[in-house]
């Protein structure tokens, strides 16, 4: 597979500008995922981009791109559980005609002779000088679910494992001094198994403050944090977001399809629609989040027509409305209606996404200065209420609403338990519609 990837059409500035014009206010590449191939020129792992499939160093591609646009530069690391992970190459087909035979885990540097992998040795690839995790035989899904902290009878990583990975990741912040970090782990990667994770995050830290005169420009995001722990790291939720506002800054990272490109999801009309980002988008930052949104790239390194315009689409909305989510911050409550008053729990490290149904009636708030913006999630279909605004319920008179991407001269009224705003004739889009409220506060 990594001899087929060529990204023989990739060009980083290209798809780097499209997202900046989409609204992108920082941008993250992959560094490595759970297949444990490094994707720079690697001093520590010799199964690396540069060397082998493309023979291009794609980080560097992706960080010069995101300097050319001035974008803040994440990195994200996935592969501290290649060593768990990877623990089916070990095995063989139970039937058919390869019953028996190993997989590639099982290989060594001698059988690359006369491959286009001469010269390398596999198990640096896989891992997997170790014995198998207790259960994954029977049920692989173990790997990734109970014992994905290293517990349960995960097999614990040796000394050799951890240093491998501890100075490929120094390698890595050393290289490109990235401005933002994210760890595909639970809190820090081999925690609590190593303290290579604290090492690296300790590292990650001074290093930003040397670069910037002593003061910490950087930004490191972990999963299923503690409160003690998002004291230090930012919490990332994984395709989801807590159903209340969250006093700290947190992140949700999603995806508008797969997280690895997949055809079928191209082919079924599966990816989420620019309507489903900006009304995520929306909720995220009425809770003071902010959304990190993968766009899935396809092996010769091109995104497809229909990512495309699902960007377009949401380039669209962020050119009306983007000042009600930029530089903005929570209001006294994230918002109202029915999806706001239901419980929506997480599964671990998030996954609560799609689980609501959203409507004109939800409505989501934050505000700039004077200025507060109410965000009506569907096209109003009559008069718009919002309970939250209402006379005997805030400190301040509402002076003017007008609203984004429109010139209609609004009818409201604020009465003693509500806010009443007739429903416009037109509204500028069929997303989410923003209602831009000046107000003037009480002394």
């Amino acid at each position: 597979m990594i001899h087929d990837w060529k990204a023989e059409n990739w060009d980083p500035e290209k798809l780097v500008a499209l997202y900046k014009r989409v609204g992108a206010q920082y941008f993250f590449a992959m560094a490595n995922h759970h297949d444990n191939l490094d994707l720079w020129d690697s001093k520590y792992q010799e199964w690396n981009s540069v060397r082998v499939g493309p023979k291009r160093d794609i980080m560097t591609g992706w960080a010069e791109a995101a300097k050319k646009y001035n974008l803040p530069f994440g990195i994200s690391v996935h592969a501290s559980h290649a060593w768990t992970w990877f623990e089916t190459s070990q095995r063989s087909d139970k039937k058919g005609p390869l019953a028996g035979v190993p997989y590639d885990g099982n290989l060594t540097k001698e059988d690359g002779k006369g491959t286009w992998w001469e010269g390398l040795d596999p198990q640096n690839l896989y891992a997997q000088n170790h014995p198998f995790s207790k259960g994954s035989e029977d049920d692989i899904t173990s790997l990734w679910g109970g014992q994905w902290n290293w517990k349960n009878g995960a097999s614990l990583p040796d000394q050799e494992c951890c240093d491998r990975f501890y100075n490929r990741t120094m390698d890595l912040i050393n290289k490109y001094n990235p401005d933002l970090i994210y760890f595909d782990d639970t809190a820090l990667p081999l925690w609590p198994v190593s303290d290579a994770g604290l090492k690296i995050a300790a590292h990650y830290y001074n290093t930003n403050m040397s670069i910037h005169d002593g003061k910490l420009e950087a930004v490191l995001f972990g999963k299923v944090l503690t409160d003690e722990q998002k004291k230090c790291m930012v919490w990332d939720v994984e395709r989801g977001a807590p159903d209340k506002a969250q006093a700290d800054a947190w992140q949700t990272c999603t995806c508008i399809g797969d997280w690895h490109y997949n055809r079928a999801v191209y082919d079924e009309n599966r990816y989420k629609s620019a309507k489903t980002v900006i009304q995520t988008l929306i909720d995220i930052v009425s809770k003071n989040g902010n959304l990190l949104l993968n766009i899935p790239v396809r092996g010769d390194g091109t995104i497809d027509d229909k990512e495309v315009a699902i960007l377009e689409g949401i380039a669209a909305w962020m050119d009306i409305n983007k000042e009600s989510i930029f530089d903005t911050c929570p209001w006294r409550v994230f918002g109202e209606g029915p999806v706001a008053d239901e419980a929506n729990p997480m599964q671990g490290p998030g996954f609560n996404e799609g689980k609501t149904q959203l409507s004109e009636k939800d409505i989501r708030f934050n505000q700039k200065g004077t200025i507060l913006y109410a965000s009506v999630l569907e096209v109003p279909l009559e008069d718009i209420t919002i309970k939250s605004l209402g006379k005997n319920k805030v400190n301040f008179k509402i002076k003017k609403i007008e609203m984004l991407g429109s010139n209609e001269k609004l009818k409201w009224k604020q009465k003693a338990g509500v806010l009443v705003i007739e429903k416009p004739k037109d509204v500028p889009n069929d997303m989410a519609v923003v209602f831009k409220i000046e107000r003037k506060f009480n002394n």
